[in-house]
């Protein structure tokens, strides 16, 4: 059985955690799409990690991580990271890589960080990772695959010298900066085989048979419907689709062996970087919920910046939901509310005196206010609860309440950041 990780949101919805819960009972864990930009955050037996590239389901033994042909892999972070875990004590995990994925090239990040410093007060608030110049060359099909790694030298530094006949006009152009040679290309890329060679695996072929024998196979997704370049708030967005339907692309499976999609939604919400948030909030109570909020506070996994805090959105996640096509919700960081008498919830947008509670493209959704309803909150500690019945009956409202405005069945509650705290609700 497939079943998919993703988030409803603009990401740091906790999908980490899920993924890490669910590869407990997974063979197989996939990521799909993506690269180094974001991160997720696990806390388990073995401490506290910010995963970047590594699926969240290496602290199993029984499991396979993979990397699939969706992903942006930057090998030299991959490999770092993949050395801090096993330096924390977590066994070495098994890792197969597609020989399809594309490589993340050191001038994709030069790139991103001299065009973010060009563009300055309008920039998109990139982490420089080098995503979207990679995700530009992927398909202006310049970039380098893997399995390029293993071609004819000829050919290779073929190739390399038309890219680098195109990067230079702008390096040197648009950026008056150093260009690029071929031979330090090439000497980059030959340094990456040789750390990723052990790994590399014709991963479609690997999960046909695998579907085949009936193993359990997790699909990880990074940061959320929002933040994807189609449906999302364009052009605040990733250079990666970030839907489950991407899944079976990123992986290399048929679409319909997908047979379970659990969106994550937080119980507020959260966003790093730029773009429209209807429901965010500012000054003091944003600086209380984001110091609550999480495990240790509400701060990007990749770049520590402060995340920008808001109330649950019914709109952007009743969305989220439906694009994603969850048939489970699971619903984190509710412990965290347990400090407030009043809860609000945003359950429509008011756009030039009209409400609506569909959500909108970018021109009308940077108009939006948010309509709010006030929910009683439930002002007590409920982490370490593990049934349902025994929350707070303020909580169960606020879970139920929400459920209703979305549409789709709140089945897992978060309320804590281990691997353990978490409530399985039955849904009629």
């Amino acid at each position: 059985m497939v079943r998919a990780v993703v988030g409803a949101n603009w990401g740091d919805e906790g999908k980490g955690k899920i993924t890490d819960m669910l590869g407990q009972e997974s063979d197989i864990i996939v990521r799909f799409q993506g690269g180094a930009n974001a991160g997720h955050t696990i806390v388990n037996d073995y401490g506290k990690f910010a995963l970047h590239t590594l699926p969240s389901g290496i602290f199993y033994g029984h499991t396979t991580s993979i990397i699939g042909n969706g992903v942006a892999l930057n090998i030299p972070v991959f490999f770092k990271e993949l050395q801090s875990v096993v330096d924390q004590g977590v066994p070495m995990p098994k890792i197969l890589v597609s020989d399809r994925a594309q490589m993340v090239m050191s001038y994709h990040i030069l790139f991103d960080k001299l065009e973010e410093e060009r563009l300055a007060g309008k920039s998109f608030g990139s982490t420089k990772s080098g995503i979207a110049p990679f995700y530009s060359d992927k398909y202006a099909k310049i970039g380098f695959q893997v399995s390029d790694l293993f071609a004819d030298e000829k050919e290779l530094r073929e190739r390399i010298a038309n890219v680098i006949l195109k990067k230079n006009v702008l390096l040197e152009n648009l950026y008056h900066a150093e260009p690029l040679k071929e031979d330090d290309i090439y000497e980059e890329l030959m340094g990456y085989k040789k750390m990723v060679e052990p790994y590399v695996c014709d991963v479609s072929a690997y999960l046909w048979e695998a579907i085949k024998e009936g193993k359990n196979i997790l699909l990880e997704g990074q940061l959320g419907t929002l933040k994807d370049p189609d449906h999302g708030i364009y052009p605040m967005v990733t250079s990666s689709s970030t839907l489950a339907a991407y899944g079976a692309i990123g992986a290399g499976i048929p679409p319909y062996e997908i047979k379970q999609v659990i969106t994550v939604c937080k119980a507020y919400s959260s966003a790093v970087g730029a773009g429209a948030f209807v429901s965010e909030i500012f000054g003091e109570e944003a600086d209380e919920l984001r110091r609550r909020g999480g495990d240790g506070g509400e701060y990007g996994a990749t770049t520590g910046r402060p995340r920008r805090m808001g109330w649950f959105d019914c709109v952007a996640s009743k969305y989220g939901c439906r694009l994603q096509g969850a048939t489970d919700v699971a619903f984190t960081v509710l412990d965290v509310l347990g400090y407030l008498d009043e809860i609000p919830v945003c359950v429509g947008y008011d756009i030039d005196g009209k409400v609506t509670t569909d959500f909108p493209t970018t021109h009308l959704l940077e108009k939006a206010k948010p309509v709010y309803e006030v929910l009683p909150g439930w002002k007590c500690d409920i982490r370490g609860i593990k049934n349902y019945e025994e929350l707070p009956e303020n909580c169960r409202k606020y879970i139920e309440f929400i459920e209703k405005q979305i549409g789709f069945p709140i089945t897992m509650i978060s309320n804590g950041p281990g691997r353990n705290d978490i409530i399985h609700r039955n849904v009629k």
